[in-house]
This record gives structure tokens, C-alpha cells and sequence, in this order.
């Protein structure tokens, strides 16, 4: 790693990366924070997405193959001193590595093939820690996209990143789509659209998932509006066999995607 080690918190290198821990920023600059050694090396394996590698000497020890990636690929690398990865880390405990990357999402249109199996779509989802788990789920049952309405939270919020695991590098993302307008796109991709609601009428051992199927997942405390409801094609509920009140989104959304994945794969 060239260079001494940047230890002033003012300096515009630092004040440039801080500056993406807001989402005006992020839109602004159209880059964002990529936190850890996971979410770095998943960024890394895209051609163009890392423009900038902060590292203390101790993750450079720990990490020395992302380093070695990031060098190779003409990426700057900046060793930090603990104060200045403190200032950059959104986490307690930081773990060292910062990567500065470019947006990654893309048109809708752009995002489905022409015969999509699964898609997960967010409406009104507001906890980031939810979206990015969202977002790792679809990606481990094989998803075809991940669509967050204009109501939800920003994908790039860096507790969203983080809790992807790096799924954000894996599937196409959509950003800022209006409900009907991705309703309508994913039916005409001839997608079945089910909306995943604990008032549901119907349950997932009721329906038939082994076509084609969209799912929408709504906000974790007060789930999917009327307007939004009356878009799908039909409304399910993950059935409660024990005595939890609910499941959290998370988690539903995890058991309604391999409901599917499982379904469109069972001969």
C-alpha cells in the first residue's frame, strides 16, 4: 500500500468519502460506502464499481488478497488510522475496510429478463436491516431481481449493505419504481404478482407457486397498504403453527422466496 497513513478526519478525502453516509450525498455523488471485508470483496469482483479502498494496517494483515485486488484492478488504496476508519465506519465495531463504489442499480426494464421466475418486490419497507436481508435472501433462493418502490428505504444506506451480505453485487436492483408501474412491467413478463400479508385470505400451503412469481413485502410494522394490496393478484399469509404473534419481515419474506424457488423446482 503506497502513500503514509491518513490520519486527519478533516482531510478532503475523508470528508469526501464521510459525506456518503448521507443519502442526498449519495444521490448527488452517485457513489456510496461498501463496509467490511464481505461487501468489499463482492464489490471487487465487478469491473469499475470500486473507485476507492480504505484500509487500516490491521485489516491490510487480516486482508491481504482484497488489497492485492484492489491494487491489480488500479484502485487507489488508503491506509487509515483507527480515528480516521472510525469516522468513515457506520458500525460500533469497525472492521477496517471502507470501499468507496459506484451505484450498481438499474432500469426496471433493464433488471427482468424476458421470462422472470422470482422477484422480490419492497413497498414501503423502512428498516435497512430488513432490506438488505431481504435482498440476501432473494439472492440465496435465486431471484431474477430485487425492485424497492419509491416509498422504501434507500438500498444504499450502509446497514442495508451490510446486511446484504453482498447480494447488493449479485442481482440487479431497482430503485425508486413506482408500485403500479413495476406491478404492471412484471405481469407483462408474465410474473404472477402475490402480496405477502399476515391478512391474507389465503395461505402459502394454499396457493400454487411453481409458475412465475413476484412478491411484494410491505413495511414492518403496519404492512402493505389498501392501494398497494389491490394491485396483487392475490394476498397470502405465512402460516403460524406455534404461538408467535408474527413472523418479522425478514423472515417471512425468506420463507415466501424459497416457497417459490423450492415449487418452481420440485419435478
Amino acid at each position: 500500500m503506497a502513500g503514509t497513513e491518513l490520519t486527519n478526519v478533516r482531510s478532503p478525502r475523508v470528508k469526501a468519502a464521510r459525506r456518503l453516509t448521507k443519502r442526498a450525498f449519495r444521490e448527488q455523488d452517485r457513489r456510496f460506502l461498501a463496509e467490511g471485508p464481505q461487501a468489499v470483496r463482492e464489490a471487487l469482483k465487478l469491473d469499475g464499481v470500486t473507485l476507492e479502498l480504505f484500509a487500516t494496517a490491521e485489516a491490510e494483515l487480516r486482508h491481504p488478497e482484497l488489497v492485492t485486488a484492489a491494487t491489480l484492478q488500479g484502485v487507489p488504496v488508503h491506509r487509515a488510522s483507527g480515528e480516521v476508519m472510525s469516522e468513515l465506519s457506520q458500525t460500533v465495531t469497525p472492521q477496517g475496510l471502507v470501499a468507496v463504489c459506484r451505484l450498481v442499480h438499474v432500469p426496471l426494464g433493464d433488471a427482468l429478463p424476458a421470462e422472470p421466475r422470482l422477484v422480490a418486490l419492497l413497498a414501503h419497507v423502512r428498516d435497512p436491516g430488513n432490506a438488505g436481508t431481504v435482498m440476501r435472501a432473494a439472492d440465496a433462493a435465486g431471484a431474477d431481481a430485487v425492485v424497492f418502490t419509491d416509498a422504501s428505504v434507500d438500498p444504499y444506506n450502509g446497514k442495508c449493505v451490510r446486511a446484504s451480505a453482498g447480494s447488493l453485487f449479485h442481482l440487479p436492483v431497482v430503485v425508486g419504481a413506482p408500485v403500479a408501474q413495476a406491478v404492471g412491467l412484471l405481469r407483462e413478463r408474465g410474473m404472477r404478482v402475490l402480496a405477502a400479508d399476515g391478512a391474507g385470505k389465503h395461505t402459502l400451503d394454499d396457493v400454487d407457486l411453481s409458475g412465475p412469481t413476484a412478491w411484494i413485502f410491505g413495511n414492518e410494522a403496519w404492512g402493505l397498504p389498501e392501494e398497494v394490496l389491490g394491485q396483487a393478484d392475490d394476498v397470502v399469509r405465512v402460516p403460524i403453527y406455534g404461538q408467535a404473534e408474527s413472523l418479522n419481515l425478514a423472515t417471512a419474506a425468506a420463507v415466501c422466496l424459497y416457497s417459490s424457488a423450492r415449487a418452481q423446482r420440485v419435478p
